[in-house]
């Protein structure tokens, strides 16, 4: 493990001599995402029902109406919108040119919209797991780095605790982003989740965070707090940098 980190910070130095770091917004050199840069990304001022998709509510939670279909997510808040051209390139850097360091940024825009809107500090921060196929060909899941972030930096004295065994993703499934019809991404996600039953003391009565990088439709969110709802947690609130539609 020594030896691999060492390699891996060899990697890192002679990467930025041969391609040095410039400020995805600013392209000023030294770092991926400038502190202005990141300070000028703007909070979403206004969250919606994650069921219907139209309802105002306070943080994201389920409208009184959708409530009434009993739905296992209870609330999704959003950092920031999609349409923001420099949030789309963070996240495509972040996933798929493998820039791991981007979740130190992105996790600050979590944090802020966690203080902004005021949630309930959760008990567990459960990240949205990968299938081992797509971990090996990424080599990190970027959803855990981000739960990681926000369990070290949330309340810097009291770190609260993650966990990425008690949710498996056992079904190797197409990018729901790449699925234009709804029927289609449903079908895709379903039943791609397991649940460890013998785990049931750390979830029973314990309020939930589930992470996730972008939420498309909702139905991995979905899929997943079924799967958690399995083992009776107080709540289920769900933290996502932004939704694509």
């Amino acid at each position: 493990m020594k030896i691999k980190k060492h390699l891996q910070k060899i990697e890192t130095f002679t990467l930025d001599l041969i391609l040095p770091k410039k400020c995805l917004g600013c392209q000023r050199e030294g770092t991926f995402l400038c502190s202005e840069c990141l300070n000028l990304i703007k909070l979403n001022s206004w969250q919606i029902c994650p069921i219907c998709e139209k309802s105002l509510t306070e943080y994201g939670e389920v409208c009184r109406y959708c409530k009434l279909e009993k739905p296992p997510l209870d609330a999704l808040t959003t950092a920031s919108s999609y349409e923001n051209p420099l949030i789309v390139k963070l996240v495509h850097n972040f996933k798929y040119k493998f820039i791991d360091e981007l979740s130190v940024p992105l996790s600050k825009l979590l944090i802020k919209t966690f203080q902004k809107n005021k949630l309930a500090l959760p008990d567990l921060i459960i990240p949205v797991p990968l299938h081992p196929f797509r971990l090996r060909w990424r080599g990190f899941n970027q959803a855990e780095l981000l739960a990681q972030n926000l369990a070290q930096n949330l309340l810097p004295s009291f770190p609260i605790k993650t966990d990425t065994k008690i949710l498996t993703r056992i079904k190797y499934t197409s990018t729901q982003a790449t699925l234009k019809k709804s029927e289609d991404r449903q079908q895709n996600i379903q039943d791609a989740f397991q649940i460890d039953l013998s785990q049931i003391d750390k979830i029973k009565n314990h309020r939930i965070l589930l992470i996730d990088d972008i939420c498309t439709t909702g139905n991995t969110l979905m899929e997943c707090s079924k799967q958690l709802r399995k083992l009776k947690p107080k709540s289920i609130q769900a933290l996502a940098i932004a939704r694509q539609s």
